[in-house]
């Protein structure tokens, strides 16, 4: 069966406004060179989709700069490819009818472009997800099983903390979902916890999509699959693999600090056999590391220049770290200065901005230190 993809590239830019006020979730830059919307880009294509939708609200510039024709993902194709799809805005439109919050309302924004596919099934996925996953094998059980939905699930521990982060699933013995647990406070225990990876349908989707226009519903979650889950065959599909979701700024600096300190975790996302994590290549000199330089357990881009000591960081293209200066712990973007004798620790910088000579700025590893992009410090 032909699969296309719709992916999410908006829904949760609420959740690190720090480095949302000028992009989109799906650009956030991660791992030296790439941006988050790669890993759901990269799993598509690896796993034969070739058809593929970003659905895009708004700061959607760099996503379309980085994304450009597709030809770096081997999806500049004359049918099928990659697209973003912005709001189908009208002129009569009413102001509260331009934003959309939640996933079923960013479906029925672009309930034409849902009418219109030819693909037997739909995958969605979202941008916040740190996973390389095979995709084929989820498409091959979801046909196999008759399954009219099938959600990838990551079986962990929760508690009442961190259950009101998810949407957690039980199910019977053979994998159909029986129940949905919609950002709990009262759960503890071992459960099935979604990776916001769901298989559907093509002309079911259209359908649920529709009858949810007509009902007004806004959550997929509580309105489609909750509605449904009596009525329709929902299944799961349990991934036991390397997973991580970005769900705040204190997560996207503690998952990029777990992957420099940990090489299982590395390279299950980047070693894996004909899984390529696949980013837009630029063309950037070699670094260039000076006579008193240090660098330690760290990853560093193309483009940058080293005169200082970099400790287990993440340095993107263009970094500038001067003589005497300390980098420990952090995060620095692409274009970043921190000049001769500042240092820094548990500090994450935006593209561009600059930390003054003998300046001292230090996070903590639950709260790190933001600089903004393009500010001097």
């Amino acid at each position: 069966m032909s699969t296309a993809g719709i992916i999410f590239a908006n829904l949760h830019d609420s959740y690190i406004p720090e480095l949302t006020r000028q992009r989109s979730m799906g650009s956030i830059p991660f791992m030296c060179r790439y941006r988050l919307i790669d890993f759901a880009l990269s799993n598509m294509v690896n796993s034969k989709i070739f058809n593929i939708g970003v659905i895009a609200h708004y700061n959607y510039y760099s996503l379309m700069d980085h994304i450009g024709t597709g030809k770096d993902w081997d999806l500049a194709r004359r049918t099928g490819g990659v697209q973003i799809l912005p709001p189908n805005v009208t002129a009569y439109a009413y102001n509260h009818e331009l934003t959309y919050n939640t996933r079923l309302e960013a479906l029925k924004n672009n309930i034409y472009n849902i009418d219109r596919m030819e693909d037997d099934l739909v995958l969605m996925c979202e941008c916040d997800s740190i996973v390389n996953i095979d995709l084929r094998d989820i498409i091959s059980r979801h046909t196999a099983s008759g399954a009219d939905m099938t959600i990838v699930t990551r079986r962990v521990p929760v508690t009442p903390q961190n259950a009101k982060r998810h949407i957690i699933f039980d199910s019977n013995r053979d994998g159909r979902i029986t129940d949905i647990y919609i950002n709990p406070t009262d759960i503890t225990g071992n459960k099935d916890v979604s990776m916001n990876i769901i298989v559907i349908g093509r002309k079911l989707l259209g359908t649920l999509v529709h009858d949810a226009m007509t009902h007004n519903y806004t959550s997929f979650n509580r309105d489609i699959i909750g509605r449904n889950i009596s009525n329709k065959n929902i299944m799961l599909y349990r991934w036991d693999g390397y997973y991580a979701d970005i769900l705040s700024f204190e997560d996207y600096f503690a998952v990029s600090m777990d992957i420099v300190s940990d090489p299982s975790h590395r390279d299950s996302l980047f070693s894996v056999k004909n899984r390529p994590i696949f980013t837009k290549v630029r063309n950037s000199p070699p670094t260039f590391y000076g006579d008193a330089s240090e660098v330690r357990n760290s990853l560093i881009a193309d483009g940058c220049k080293i005169e200082g000591t970099v400790e287990n960081s993440i340095l993107f293209r263009g970094v500038t770290v001067g003589r005497g200066a300390v980098v420990k712990n952090s995060i620095l973007f692409q274009g970043a200065q921190v000049m001769d004798s500042a240092q820094l620790n548990c500090v994450v910088s935006d593209k561009n901005a600059v930390v003054r000579s003998r300046d001292v700025l230090s996070g903590c590893e639950i709260e790190p230190y933001y600089i903004p992009k393009g500010k001097l410090v």
